[in-house]
């Protein structure tokens, strides 16, 4: 009788000489299960699994460690993951927390091995291209031209493209969700914040209203048909401009609304009754800040108020992140609220309420992404594989940063004093958020 040796050595395959590497490089083993080109896979079988179709994928982290090369490979589908997304992310963050900002130093004996892991893996080599989809932006920061083409990476995409991720009101920012029915919408969220933004404003028929960063004119068009308002809307956006125009063909109220394509340090007059800017805020710079600031307070009248609705970073992590600036918007800045806060007192503009979206901005992200994936094959179709695996990746990635408090938004209410400190304020804010639930 035959027997076969129980101890018979098996050749370890990809997965596990980089599960090895890994953990040496990480101080612990891999949070995650991992499938290699090869077909060979280790790791807890409880957990998400990444796929590496590709040495690509190495290469990319080698020449771009963290955030930025695993970025690119995702996006160019070099490296998946098998099942949720969201919770691969989560997995992932919750073990770098834990292990902390720093993992350990290589001893010359470990690096030894980690390079010759790496040569194995046939992983060393010349710096792969970056994908079509990332921003290749040229110029000063924040110059004119390059602000330019930094809203045009992101906004310019395309109005069809836009049309087929978001609801009918086209807004392209946090929503409020004012009721939890279940028959409460992502577009009821928008009216109600739309709404809201209005009350806050105190607009009355026939006051002047000051958009900057318009986007589709979601806000623009709810002002000048709910509130009778007249309405300067402002975009650097080319493509948001003509969509916002032929909006306002189509709902005749070209006698309220004038759209200009123009930056924003380009505004001239002033004395407006209330300006608002959704979400641009953060796209302004961290330097140049302090001018936007100071612009918000030339532009408004005394007792003008000033509605800033803004993302916010924690002190740890004052920008917009690698994969973000890469793809999504390119020179993007964000700090905490009170830093925003003080910037805006500094200028003169006296803050008489902040309010949190965070959680808010989790269900509008969430609506967003249930979009994308129900209509993947048409995204595919309109922009290409490689940029709607960029959407999903910054929806998804998103949503768990607000989820968890990484990041935040924030609806930030001023006002230019009057003679004498007279704010024109009412006296109570109750009345805001009367029947924003029914939609």
């Amino acid at each position: 009788m035959t027997t076969t040796s129980s101890s018979t050595a098996v050749r370890p395959g990809a997965a596990h000489r980089l599960a090895a590497l890994v953990g040496d490089v990480l101080g612990g083993p891999l949070p995650v299960r991992l499938r290699a080109w090869d077909g060979s896979e280790t790791g807890p079988a409880d957990a998400p699994v990444v796929v590496l179709r590709s040495r690509r994928a190495l290469r990319r982290l080698v020449w771009q460690p963290g955030e930025l090369g695993l970025a690119q490979a995702y996006v160019t589908g070099e490296l998946d993951v098998e099942g949720d997304l969201a919770e691969g992310l989560r997995t992932m963050w919750a073990t770098a927390r834990e292990r902390g900002p720093r993992p350990p130093r290589l001893t010359p004996a470990g690096r030894a091995r980690a390079l010759a892991t790496a040569v194995r893996l046939g992983v060393v080599g010349p710096p792969p291209t970056a994908p079509a989809s990332q921003a290749r932006l040229r110029g000063g920061l924040h110059s004119r031209a390059r602000d330019r083409a930094a809203i045009s990476h992101h906004y310019d995409l395309s109005n069809d493209f836009y049309a087929l991720l978001l609801d009918e009101t086209m807004a392209y920012s946090c929503g409020y969700w004012a009721s939890e029915k279940p028959g409460f919408t992502a577009a009821d969220a928008q009216r109600a914040k739309l709404e809201l933004i209005c009350r806050k404003l105190g607009l009355v028929p026939g006051a002047r209203l000051l958009d900057i960063g318009c986007g589709w004119g979601s806000l623009t068009l709810h002002a000048a048909e709910r509130h009778g308002v007249q309405v300067t809307a402002v975009t650097l956006a080319r493509e948001q401009a003509a969509y916002v125009r032929e909006r306002v063909r189509e709902r005749g109220l070209t006698e309220r609304v004038q759209v200009v394509c123009q930056d924003y340090r380009d505004i001239e007059g002033g004395a407006y009754d209330a300006v608002a800017t959704v979400e641009m805020g953060e796209h302004v710079g961290d330097a140049e800040y302090p001018a936007f600031a100071a612009a918000l307070h030339r532009l408004v009248r005394p007792c003008g108020r000033v509605l800033v609705q803004q993302m916010s970073r924690g002190p740890g992590a004052p920008g917009g992140g690698a994969f973000i600036e890469a793809y999504i918007a390119p020179d993007m800045h964000m700090r905490p609220l009170g830093a925003t806060v003080a910037l805006l007192e500094e200028a003169g503009l006296e803050v008489r309420h902040t309010e949190s979206l965070r959680e808010h901005y989790v269900h509008s992200i969430g609506a967003w992404h249930r979009t994308l994936e129900e209509r993947w094959e048409a995204f595919v179709g309109l922009v290409g594989e490689e940029t709607t695996r960029v959407w999903r990746l910054y929806l998804v990635g998103a949503a768990l940063a607000f989820e968890e408090g990484r990041m935040g938004v924030d609806q930030i209410l001023g006002v230019r004093p009057g003679p004498g400190g007279d704010s024109g304020m009412p006296a109570t804010s109750h009345g805001w958020y009367e029947g924003l639930e029914k939609p």
